[in-house]
């Protein structure tokens, strides 16, 4: 979790890893030249404006990033969230390829962490508590019997201060926030500082750091739920996925892990080689039986690599979109929207039905500090949290 050297950016850190990518990077990386060639239309731009009040009266905004080849991520200060996301297809047509609200009263009501900053422990703590140092904390149970994503009032809760910034690395907006010493009942005042970057080679990077006074759990991701069919069209099931990863955190029936870690060969969790997320997705599996589909963290296949390396290929076939994720992160958890079921109504009135978007989170595994075998996630004072996640958008022909 404590990094060294700051992984960030991807002229130097993505050029090591192109050496070993896939043909499907290869193709995303020709497909942005060609639109960074063909497109004169736009130019590197960002703006802020109004979006709502949040419940205790601070003023929310939203954060517009453009890149020269006209991709449009809309961040808002609430939750730090990723509203929205506008990119091509194969075709060259633009569409929003993440689920969302227009307005802040949907993320406010009922937003199952639609986009947003989680922290300060993203998935779950079983029942609620822990020890540390000789003394146990206990944390809200908000998902029952577990504390999930940071408490009843997380990182996705707060109205972030937020600051737009232009440069040589692309447009973007940093966020930062303290949370005092007790907040939901983690110890330690933490200052946390959120990075979004939109560059011209069509990546966003989400730099993660953070320092605390005193011992802390620390685990910080994005919940972005995705479709790259574009949003509110159709289920999930027909994207196909490769992450590279031998093992998964099995769970319980209350979705807290075992402690152990389980092979993926010849299980349904086997996305070592692109596979269709529908094809197994309702095999007679007991893990899929716990999580009413994907709702796992997989444990990337590092070997000894250390900084970024890539841990998701996803790609939609009938717009051509590609994802790939790459992390400093030793997981991600994928989850196939298993809790959606149409009640939620979002942007344009789309209603997002079962499986209808899809969460691949980066970070550490879920109830690690209850978790001897598992990596630290305990920081302390004068570490400092640091991590980073990139989302690469692409096209395969």
């Amino acid at each position: 979790m404590i990094v060294a050297r700051r992984p960030f950016l991807l002229a130097s850190s993505l050029a090591a890893l192109a050496c070993s990518s896939s043909g499907a990077d290869a193709g995303a990386r020709a497909d942005s030249a060609r639109a960074t060639a063909a497109s004169t239309a736009h130019v590197d731009s960002v703006s802020r404006a109004p979006f709502g009040t949040a419940p205790d009266g601070t003023p929310v905004e939203v954060f517009t990033l453009t890149n020269r080849n006209g991709v449009e991520a809309r961040i808002l200060s609430y939750g730090g969230i990723l509203q929205s996301l506008k990119t091509p297809d194969r075709t060259g047509k633009f569409d929003d390829v993440v689920l969302g609200f227009d307005d802040l009263a949907g993320y406010v009501k009922s937003s199952p962490y639609f986009g947003a900053t989680v922290g300060r422990y993203g998935n779950r703590i079983a029942r609620g508590r822990f020890t540390l140092d000789g003394k146990t904390y206990k944390l809200a149970i908000n998902n029952p019997p577990n504390s999930l994503h940071g408490g009843v009032k997380g990182f996705d809760k707060v109205v972030w201060h937020a600051e737009p910034f232009k440069s040589d690395s692309g447009v973007g907006v940093v966020l930062t926030h303290t949370s005092p010493d007790g907040d939901e009942g983690f110890p330690g005042t933490l200052n946390a500082k959120v990075r979004y970057t939109l560059n011209d080679s069509n990546e966003i990077v989400i730099d993660y750091e953070a320092t605390t006074d005193k011992a802390t759990p620390v685990n910080l991701t994005n919940h972005t739920y995705w479709n790259l069919a574009g949003d509110g069209k159709r289920d999930i099931l027909g994207h196909v996925l490769a992450i590279p990863a031998s093992n998964i955190v099995p769970v319980d029936s209350t979705l807290i892990p075992t402690g152990e870690l389980m092979k993926v060969a010849g299980t349904p969790f086997d996305f070592r080689t692109p596979t269709p997320i529908g094809a197994r997705i309702d095999s007679n599996h007991v893990q899929l039986k716990y999580g009413r589909g994907y709702d796992h963290t997989w444990v990337l296949d590092r070997a000894d690599q250390t900084g970024l390396v890539r841990a998701v290929h996803l790609m939609e076939p009938t717009t051509g979109r590609t994802l790939d994720i790459y992390t400093t992160e030793p997981g991600v958890q994928f989850y196939t929207g298993n809790f959606l079921d149409g009640t939620a109504v979002g942007k344009s009135g789309h209603v997002y039905k079962y499986r209808f978007g899809l969460a691949l989170e980066t970070h550490h595994f879920p109830d690690s500090p209850n978790q001897p075998k598992f990596p630290s996630v305990i920081l302390r004072p004068g570490q400092v949290y640091k991590t980073t996640t990139v989302f690469k958008l692409g096209t395969a022909q």
